[in-house]
């Protein structure tokens, strides 16, 4: 995957709990999201597709990046996922993550 930073987005299924997060390896991330390693709230709530991710060069870009979308509207990024992920795809396979 690469070098840089991930900024993603977690669902538990189309249109259920989203989690947002930044990482600078992705695939790790994914892995301890799904292992339960990372967070309570992930695994809690069974948070473990990845509906969306954006690269990033710069930590400072993602870290921004990450903070914005935090704030976002629920709505906002539900539109987000179904703009770049209409289907809800987990897009982990096509990132190789």
């Amino acid at each position: 995957m690469g070098s840089g930073y991930w900024v993603y987005i977690l669902a538990s299924k189309r249109n259920g709990t989203l989690y947002v997060g930044m990482t600078d390896n992705l695939g790790r991330r994914l892995w301890q999201h799904r292992e339960g390693t990372a967070q309570a709230f992930t695994r809690r709530h069974g948070v473990k597709r990845l509906v969306h991710a954006e690269r990033f060069e710069q930590l400072d870009d993602a870290r921004l990046r990450e903070r914005q979308l935090k704030r976002w509207r629920r709505a906002w990024k539900l539109e987000l996922i179904e703009a770049t992920n209409p289907g809800w795809d987990d897009l982990s396979d096509r990132l190789n993550a």
